[in-house]
């Protein structure tokens, strides 16, 4: 397949944006690296007070936002650091939820304990600090929830079926709770990315097969794929300045789809063609 440009995907009626209030806050999750770390510098250049949060608490040298150790898979934590920051602040407007890990293996090899950990953080790491979010958007009568999804949410990846799992549940839940917050004037985007440069990949963490595992070839094969893809991916302030406009819309879409059209013409085969159609010819761009 050929390289296609790299894009933001907005509905056509998405309307200007236009730049948020100095006093805006705007919750950061995954604040120390890749997507989390470009989201919290574009959003502080604009103008918004950031906290951003990880477990590392900061990205020392790079910008003036403020950072917050925060675990997203610890109630206390992520309890302890809303409660913090409305200290701080007084006040919370927006949430992007970007924190997040990929796991890779076969389904049949990979531990539950892998499964519920790759889960842990990536969806009900999301629940944690969402759930804690919305008191104080309700009392501020309304804010923004910006849940980073995938397009692997939306297309399954062989040998990442639990991140594919974890992200097809943010869809489900991200959807579902629109509905409930509306009437509170909270709106909420799921924003898709496909193939991003991070280190993301880097720091995939893969299932120890057993010897001669039958599955072994078909892995590499699926997994390298992936990685060259994300080499040549998308860079990450892309997707910062998706969820930006996000953030600045008057009018936020339910989802945003950010990255090559290749990559996001999958989303539309999926809904348009048979099912076995689809799978023919999604084989060979996810490597089986």
């Amino acid at each position: 397949m050929p390289c296609a440009r790299a894009e933001v995907r907005l509905p056509r009626d998405t309307p200007e944006m236009s730049s948020p209030p100095a006093d805006r806050v705007v919750l950061v999750t995954g604040a120390s690296a890749g997507i989390g770390l470009a989201t919290a510098e574009r959003l502080s250049a604009a103008g918004w007070r950031v906290v951003g949060a990880s477990r590392r608490g900061s990205a020392p040298g790079r910008s003036v936002w403020k950072g917050l150790v925060m675990d997203v898979d610890d109630d206390e934590s992520v309890h302890l650091g809303v409660v913090e920051l409305l200290a701080s602040h007084g006040r919370l407007d927006a949430v992007v939820a970007g924190a997040g890990w990929g796991l890779a293996g076969p389904v049949e090899h990979t531990p539950l304990e892998d499964a519920k950990a790759q889960f842990e953080t990536n969806f009900f790491g999301v629940v944690r600090v969402v759930s804690e979010a919305l008191g104080p958007m309700r009392a501020g009568a309304g804010g923004r929830v910006v849940i980073v999804s995938s397009l692997a949410g939306v297309v399954g990846i062989p040998f990442q079926s639990f991140y594919s799992a974890s992200k097809f549940a943010l869809e489900g839940y991200g959807e579902a709770l629109a509905y409930e917050v509306a009437p509170f004037g909270i709106d909420v985007t799921l924003v898709q990315p496909g193939n991003v440069r991070t280190e993301f990949t880097a720091r995939r963490r893969r299932v120890v097969p057993p010897p001669r595992d039958p599955y072994d070839a078909a892995m590499e094969r699926a997994v390298g794929v992936m990685e060259r893809d994300e080499a040549a991916g998308a860079a990450p302030e892309l997707v910062a300045r998706a969820i930006e406009g996000v953030l600045d819309s008057h009018r936020p879409p339910r989802r945003v789809s950010v990255g090559k059209a290749g990559e996001r013409m999958g989303v539309f085969a999926k809904r348009l063609l048979p099912y076995r159609a689809f799978e023919r010819a999604a084989r060979s761009s996810l490597g089986v």
